[in-house]
């Protein structure tokens, strides 16, 4: 075992090092004074170059309100058109806070969500159809949709699944079907088809569970058109993930778009802080919202939306600025 070292004395201070120490601790003063004036020009750098990326040149608060927007994801010209709505609110005179504006913009997505219609099951179809591509929370979203109309509606409700391609995704809706004692019935083809919504044309809904594929395979757009003529009065809600890029959203939208998508559902918007997309499709492709998922609990994870909800959802995080 080692002698324990012993402490070393410490040097007195020549006037040297007197000197060094107190220039030190102006240093260090000068900086804790300076620190605040650097992070404002540092934010102010950063608003400048998200100014550029932007291609708009607002008043500073409105420019401040616009980035937010972008980095909401709200489409650019989307955007635009909310802050411009906003200044000529204002008029060119006025110069209101960063929060008035936010407020404000809130309200103008508000009442242009008024435009949509915001419903899930009306019951005015017994046919149901759930599409959208792999890994958007499909069957857990039919399964959260049928336990709300069990349970809250007290409606009768069965399932079918064409998803076949996924092994798992079938046992998954049957567990479901176990678990709410309802029917359900899994199908190969067009016939199969025909013929479950034959055999369980006594319950009051039917809530279809249509192939996850890749959204991209034409084949697979196809093969959903030719079984939606089996029942062309049928409703049929658009299933998408708020976890995927905006693009890839619009894309899947297109992809789907020959289909009568009667609305949307978002799904896993517990699982992002960026609500935009949801503007970009709503506005742009004028359609309506079913329902809107934020987690795995079936049925409380399922949300009715109305516009000022999703006003608050998208603007809600700008008043933390």
């Amino acid at each position: 075992m080692k002698d324990p070292q012993p402490i070393k004395p410490k040097k007195p201070l020549h006037h040297r090092d007197k000197e060094i120490s107190v220039n030190e601790t102006k240093v260090a003063a000068n900086e804790a004074n300076i620190s605040p004036v650097l992070q404002e020009l540092k934010q102010v750098k950063q608003l400048l170059h998200q100014s550029s990326i932007g291609m708009m040149n607002y008043p500073f608060d409105y420019q401040s309100a616009y980035q937010y927007l972008l980095t909401q994801e709200v489409d650019q010209q989307l955007a635009k058109s909310f802050i411009e709505a906003v200044m000529e609110k204002h008029g060119a005179d006025q110069q209101p806070s960063y929060q008035v504006i936010i407020k404000d913009i809130e309200q103008e997505v508000t009442k242009r969500l008024q435009s949509v219609t915001f419903q899930g099951l009306t019951y005015r179809h017994k046919l149901v159809y759930f599409v959208g591509p792999t890994g958007v929370g499909k069957t857990t979203t039919i399964a959260k949709v049928a336990a709300q109309s069990k349970l809250q509606d007290r409606k009768s409700v069965a399932f079918i699944t064409a998803d076949t391609y996924r092994i798992a995704a079938v046992e998954q809706l049957k567990t479901y079907a176990e678990i709410l004692d309802v029917p359900i019935e899994v199908v190969y083809t067009k016939t199969d088809l025909e013929q479950a919504i034959q055999k369980l044309s006594a319950y009051d809904v039917i809530l279809i569970d249509t192939a996850g594929r890749n959204f991209r395979e034409d084949a697979y757009i196809r093969q959903l058109q030719a079984d939606v003529e089996v029942n062309t009065e049928a409703a049929m809600f658009l299933v998408l993930s708020l976890t995927a890029k905006p693009q890839d959203l619009v894309d899947i939208y297109n992809q789907f778009e020959p289909l009568p998508i009667s609305r949307v559902i978002f799904t896993k918007i517990d699982e992002t802080r960026q609500f935009g997309s949801m503007l970009n499709i709503i506005l742009e492709k004028h359609v309506g919202v079913a329902y809107l998922t934020n987690g795995q609990d079936v049925p409380e994870d399922l949300i009715h939306p109305s516009a000022e909800l999703l006003a608050a959802n998208i603007m809600g995080n700008a008043y933390e600025i």
